[in-house]
Formats: structure tokens, C-alpha cells, sequence
């Protein structure tokens, strides 16, 4: 184990000295895969040198009952204890932090927010999801960032594109994808019945023009139209909405939230690069689950992820059986409770695997 703890060490050293290289920073790419690979490392880096020192204290304390002073004997052995126990503690953190990860983990966040069925009453809930997790972000103290919204009249979101940026914003909200379903009586429902609906979320990491490359020669077709939607001066005035088709995929990506045909573009690219590279994570993914069916039979699993309760001031997360009666601090932005479950069950998975 000691080896392995010091290749570590080693490798978080040499990527310290490569980002101080001039050549490295002058390296815009290179230097964004150093710094990654270093924030990687650096909690695990921190972890085995605590473990270094807490190690040498051990072996002093443990020398010091060899010798021949009686009060630092005494000393010495009231204090073991509790170094051998945060030694365990240590070497169970490493452990968990050497668990192969999830190389998306540190990437940002393509998070798309769609009303499902139930009309009206989805669109009002994709907007309180929305809020949800702006309000988590800001808990994180990560970025939210706006890159394409479709609101109804009364309030409500029919869908929603937004960037969310921060360190580990991937490695938390991944699990948020799926079908969510709301329980509640609608302002509008005068019988007091409770209608059911559900949005979906799609959670992809941001990709980089590394990982996805586009030839915008010979891979998309971009269109600019008139911008479309409630006022304003360049309303209809001015082509700065952009439709860009990925031909080999065949996937369209419209921007006209914008008043400038270059920003609306830019912000096409940016996901339609993110949808590529979920796009090839799902080829993959589908492969690796067309394997495992083969070994373990297959299973069905309902769609839904969550259903959110309003009567009973209730969340379930159904896929790993929690419930929390907070409702309202959930939609506040308080789902770490639900998140830490997930992320304990994924844990449990890869230790097992």
C-alpha cells in the first residue's frame, strides 16, 4: 500500500512543478488537463500525508514505550488509542478515495429541465425544480448560467438548458437524471383532487472541444433566423436566432434566447458538444448493460426517480428507498440528504463490483 501512496505523492508533486512550467501554462489545453488531474489527486494527496504524519507519531509514542521513563511511557500509552484509531480511519479514507471514479466527476453540468405529462401543472413544477437546483448551486457556490429557456404564460417552464459550473457539480447532480413525479392539488383545482405529473431531467457533463471534435466545415449546417418571442427592438428585426444541425448525427440545436447570432451560436455549440459526449457514453453504457443482462437476467425499473409529495410534505427517492418529510427545504435546495444516499449506493456498488 505504501508504494502506491507514494506513486501518488509523486505524480501530485510532478503536476505541481508541470503547472508552474511556462511551457505547461503557455499550453491552454495541457494545462487545463494538468489542473484537472491535479484537483483530482489533491484531496487524496492531503489524505495519505496526514496518514504519513499520524504514522510517525504512532512510531515514536510506540518508541518511547520502549524506553526507560516511566511518565512518558504512561504518556505514550494513554495517546495510542486514539492514533491507531484515526490510522484506521485514515486508511479507510484512502481507500474510499481510491475507488475508481467517475472521470466526468469534476466536469461541469448540461442540465436540461423538460415539463413532462400533466400539463400546466409541469411546467409550474419544471420551474420549481429549476429553482431547486439554482438554489443548490449557490449552497455549492457553483455558477448557474442560463443557455436556453422556453417559459409558458403563467409562470411555468416548458424547458430549460442551463450550465452549472464548480467544482464537482458532475459528481453530485449525475444522479438527478430521470423521470420526477409530483403529487399536489393544483391552484386551479377547485374539487380538491390531487393530479399527478412529471418533469424530466437530464444531467450531462460539459464536454470540451478535446473529447468532441467537430468539423464545422464539414459536420454542421448553420442556419440564422429571426429571432422570435414577446417585444424588444431586434425582435424579428435582426437574424440572431442560430439552428445548427450536426449532420452525422443528425442532431438540431436552436439558440435564440440571445440578441447576438455569435453568442447564440456559441452557446449551440457548447451543447451540442455536451450532447455528443453523452451520446457516446450511452453507446458505451448500453454495451457494458447488454453484457451484464446476459449474466444476470434482466430486471425491469420504473422510470420515475423521485416523487415529490405535496399533501404529506413528502420526497421519495425510490431508488434507494428514502423518504424525507421536508418538502419544503428540499425545494429550497436541500437535497444532500438524497444525494450522500445516492452516492453511498454507488460507492457500495464499485467496492462490490
Amino acid at each position: 500500500m505504501l508504494d502506491k501512496l507514494k506513486a501518488i505523492e509523486d505524480r501530485f508533486a510532478e503536476l505541481d512543478r508541470r503547472l508552474s512550467d511556462p511551457a505547461v501554462i503557455a499550453n491552454n489545453r495541457e494545462y487545463a488537463q494538468a489542473a484537472r488531474e491535479r484537483s483530482q489527486l489533491e484531496e487524496v494527496a492531503a489524505a495519505i500525508r496526514e496518514y504519513r504524519r499520524i504514522l510517525d507519531e504512532v512510531a515514536g509514542h510506540r518508541a518511547i514505550l520502549e524506553g526507560a521513563d516511566d511518565d512518558l511511557r504512561e504518556l505514550a500509552r494513554g495517546e495510542l488509542p486514539g492514533l491507531t484509531h484515526r490510522l484506521a480511519e485514515l486508511e479507510e479514507r484512502i481507500r474510499l478515495l481510491l475507488t475508481p471514479r467517475d472521470p466526468n466527476d469534476d466536469r461541469n453540468v448540461i442540465l436540461e429541465i423538460r415539463a413532462g405529462t400533466g400539463g400546466e401543472e409541469a411546467s409550474l413544477f419544471a420551474g420549481e425544480l429549476f429553482r431547486m437546483y439554482s438554489r443548490y448551486a449557490e449552497r455549492h457556490r457553483w455558477k448557474v448560467e442560463s443557455l436556453s429557456l422556453s417559459s409558458t404564460g403563467l409562470g411555468g417552464i416548458k424547458e430549460v438548458i442551463a450550465l452549472i459550473s464548480g467544482r464537482g457539480a458532475y459528481s453530485r447532480l449525475k444522479f438527478e437524471g430521470g423521470v420526477h413525479r409530483v403529487q399536489r392539488v393544483p391552484a386551479t383545482e377547485g374539487s380538491g383532487r390531487i393530479h399527478t405529473s412529471a418533469v424530466t431531467v437530464a444531467v450531462m457533463p460539459e464536454a470540451d472541444e478535446v473529447e468532441v471534435n467537430i468539423n464545422e466545415e464539414k459536420d454542421l449546417r448553420i442556419d440564422v433566423m429571426r429571432a422570435s418571442g414577446p417585444g424588444g427592438q431586434s425582435v424579428n428585426t435582426t437574424d440572431s436566432a442560430v439552428r445548427i444541425t450536426h449532420i452525422p448525427s443528425g442532431i438540431v440545436i436552436v439558440c435564440r434566447d440571445e440578441k447576438s447570432q455569435h453568442k447564440n451560436k456559441a452557446r449551440a455549440l457548447k451543447i451540442l458538444r455536451a450532447r455528443l459526449l453523452e451520446q457516446a457514453q450511452l453507446e458505451q453504457e448500453a454495451k457494458i448493460a447488454e453484457t451484464r443482462r446476459s449474466m444476470v437476467g434482466t430486471g425491469d425499473r420504473s422510470e420515475r426517480i423521485r416523487t415529490y409529495n405535496f399533501p404529506q410534505s413528502r420526497v421519495t427517492d425510490h431508488r434507494v428507498n428514502l423518504t424525507l418529510h421536508q418538502l419544503d427545504q428540499v425545494l429550497d435546495g436541500a437535497i444532500d440528504p438524497l444525494i450522500d444516499a445516492l452516492t453511498t449506493r454507488e460507492q457500495a456498488e464499485v467496492l462490490g463490483a
